[in-house]
């Protein structure tokens, strides 16, 4: 595949990213290398260099003094470079969607989807650039006046996941931004070429604006480098996405040293479909939302929970859907479904399907790994439906491919306690037409995630709601809401503008 952004064709060392160089060389250079090789076809990308950590302390240090001045330009001001950064990835939209597809492996179409969202959330985040918003409060003391205000937290690392290796970035930094804090990213080792695109594409918008040297920095590595952000008093918010497994590790690093963390991690969603539900709506978001980026989203749709009066329809709908599913390169627009991000990934579901067979699941549509033409990567596998059972190990579990477990449920009760009945809590659905299941099902009594929908499926979060979920999923919140004040710290005022000294709760002291 030829380049279709300008980027260096040698091996190349990430470092900060807003001078007149984008990968910082220093003394300590690492000869280790990240092979980036394309799912599609296997072909290597590029070839870039392991960040040492020489080059992440220079990083910091050149955070640190960048957040010194950052932090003193006003926030619409801020806002006001992130609307041009915007701009620059409208400009770039097909360019990056088509490496995004390339490099990670996800339908062209959902690349194109993922550069949609950095632009929707850089609009999103020039509207908050001006709208940080204190209280002010009533004091009981004559003559006082009591608010709060916000303030910029410092240095926020972002480790972000390869099945979307730039818009989890975006959510993070570009409200980060605007809040005055600056970035040092580390995106996933399967996905480094995305990460340095992002880089030079706000370059010029970096340098044009005189934004100081250390506003918005990248370094590559593998879980050592993560354990760097994690474990350094000097980053003030570490947000990561990933595994549950990676989330409880930065987790415990991190409260270890009383830092802060947001973490959005693993889900293990499902659809509800009721027997009022309009079919014609439900088979589609089912379809989509388990084999879409070939079920490697944290909110791919894992579970179907369906009433047991139309078990059989549903079942035979989804079978007749799933013949019809075209899979192939992901550059194709043609095709629905691509390849699996690595040949790890192809193991990982080979074992998920053996353990479903041992597990006694019949499968309603057959899986398999791919051969021939057309397949030479070796990660291309079939989307499979299995009838399961929810209290399973494997269903308990998120396996990051398309694989969709069917279930019954009689009563809504029911439908919930499964829908529950899970580690994780991230996104859940219910198709139907009846308003007393659909209210119950948004209910305090209803679905535990971070996200419930009615009549859509689990999966395509807009921007302007706020993203995350509950129990192993980590508790975080990114992009829209309030979001924005994971990236702050708040700070009570109390200003006496009396002539007197009295004392809160009516103690009185004397002289």
């Amino acid at each position: 595949m030829q380049s279709i952004l300008p980027l260096p064709t040698q091996p190349v060392k990430p470092g900060t990213s807003t001078g007149q160089h984008f990968w910082h060389s220093t003394t300590d250079r690492s000869e280790k290398t990240i092979d980036s090789y394309s799912p599609a076809d296997g072909q290597l990308i590029a070839r870039v260099h392991l960040s040492t950590r020489t080059d992440y302390d220079n990083v910091v240090e050149t955070a640190q003094a960048a957040f010194a001045q950052w932090r003193l330009v006003p926030a619409p001001r801020r806002g006001e470079i992130v609307r041009q950064m915007g701009e620059q990835f409208r400009r770039y939209k097909r360019e990056l969607g088509t490496l995004v597809s390339y490099e990670m492996g996800k339908s062209l179409q959902e690349g194109l989807g993922e550069v949609q969202e950095i632009i929707d959330i850089c609009d999103f985040a020039v509207g908050q650039s001006r709208q940080l918003y204190g209280l002010s409060m009533h004091s009981e003391r004559p003559a006082h006046r009591m608010l709060e205000q916000w303030h910029p937290l410092g240095i926020v690392g972002i480790i972000s996941a390869f099945n979307f290796p730039v818009a989890v970035w975006s959510w993070n930094a570009m409200l980060a931004w605007v809040c005055g804090d600056v970035c040092i990213w580390k995106p996933s080792e399967k996905t480094p070429l995305t990460a340095l695109a992002c880089q030079q594409i706000i370059g010029d918008v970096l340098r044009n604006n005189d934004v100081p040297e250390g506003v918005s920095c990248l370094i590559t590595g593998g879980r050592d480098a993560g354990e760097w952000l994690a474990r350094d008093p000097r980053i003030a918010l570490v947000s990561a996405t990933g595994s549950t497994h990676m989330g409880k590790a930065v987790a415990e690093a991190v409260a270890g040293r009383l830092g802060k963390y947001l973490l959005e991690l693993g889900g293990n969603n499902a659809i509800i479909v009721s027997e009022h539900a309009d079919l014609d709506l439900a088979i589609p978001a089912i379809v989509f939302g388990a084999v879409g980026t070939a079920g490697q989203r944290c909110t791919t749709t894992r579970r179907i929970i369906v009433q047991e009066r139309i078990y059989d329809d549903v079942k035979k709908r989804l079978k007749k859907a799933y013949a019809q599913l075209r899979i192939g390169n992901p550059l194709d627009e043609t095709f629905h479904v691509g390849p699996l991000i690595d040949i790890a990934a192809v193991k990982a579901y080979q074992m998920a399907v053996n353990e479903i067979r041992e597990s006694g699941g019949r499968f309603v549509v057959e899986p398999g790994v791919l051969n021939g033409p057309g397949f030479e990567s070796g990660c291309y596998v079939k989307p499979c439906i299995a009838e399961a059972d929810n209290h399973w190990p494997i269903v308990q579990r998120e396996t990051f491919a398309p694989i969709l477990y069917m279930l019954k449920y009689n009563t809504p009760d029911e439908a919930i306690a499964q829908q529950n009945a899970v580690p994780q809590g991230l996104s859940s659905a219910i198709f139907t037409l009846n308003i007393r299941e659909a209210e119950r099902f948004l209910s305090v009594a209803g679905s535990d995630c971070g996200i419930a929908n009615v009549n859509i499926g689990t999966s395509g979060a807009e921007i302007g709601g706020a993203f995350g979920g509950e129990k192993e999923t980590g508790g975080g919140r990114e992009s829209g809401s309030d979001a924005w004040k994971a990236y702050m710290r708040r700070q009570t005022n109390t200003i006496n503008y009396g002539t007197t000294m009295p004392l809160a709760q009516g103690i009185t002291f004397e002289l």
